[in-house]
């Protein structure tokens, strides 16, 4: 399975690579129909961080970069759980900006808007399985259970033993009690 999930991840991060790369490099071509929804994010940013940067422009360029970076990690096998989330989170915006075929009038050109939509909720699919992808090794999630059940299985064990040795140790002073009562002394 590993030369499949290498490939799948090649695959998928040289999409963004080349995306990112073109939205760095030329950010102004993208800048018209980024609007859509930067105008809208912009007042959100300025409210969480009056630092953060607003022009359409340099939203462009920092979506850009992220998918740049996230591609370059996610093609090359390293942190890929991560970039694919980054790719995931850079995809919405791009999508709903790029083809908002709802808004769109003439048929034909709302039908490729559509399609193209589409394609990118399946690109996002296929992110979303590799930020998932543990690569046949148990996730964080599945260990800290497991973690908490061989804890809990330890202290059961722990418990039973500590009973057979209360038991036992019950049993032979009951045994020392009768041998003074009657006397004898015990061998040992």
């Amino acid at each position: 399975m590993r030369p499949v999930r290498a490939a799948a991840r090649a695959l998928l991060g040289a999409l963004f690579v080349v995306n990112g790369a073109r939205s760095v490099a030329n950010p102004q071509s993208y800048v018209p129909k980024a609007k859509r929804v930067t105008d809208r994010v912009a007042p959100l940013l300025e409210k969480a961080d009056p630092r953060l940067p607003t022009e359409a422009r340099t939203l462009v360029q920092v979506n850009g970069v992220a998918q740049l970076a996230g591609g370059l990690l996610l093609a090359s096998g390293h942190f890929t759980r991560p970039a694919a989330a980054v790719l995931a989170g850079t995809l919405i915006p791009t999508t709903v900006a790029g083809h908002p075929f709802w808004s769109v009038k003439d048929p034909a050109e709302r039908r490729g808007h559509e399609v193209h939509f589409m394609k990118n909720l399946a690109v996002l699919g296929g992110l979303l399985l590799a930020a998932s992808d543990t690569q046949g090794k148990p996730g964080l999630a599945w260990r800290a259970s497991h973690a908490v059940d061989h804890a809990s299985s330890a202290a059961s064990r722990g418990q039973r033993s500590l009973q057979r040795t209360a038991r036992t140790a019950k049993r032979e002073a009951r045994l020392a009690m009768r041998a003074a009562a009657a006397g004898r002394h015990l061998p040992g």
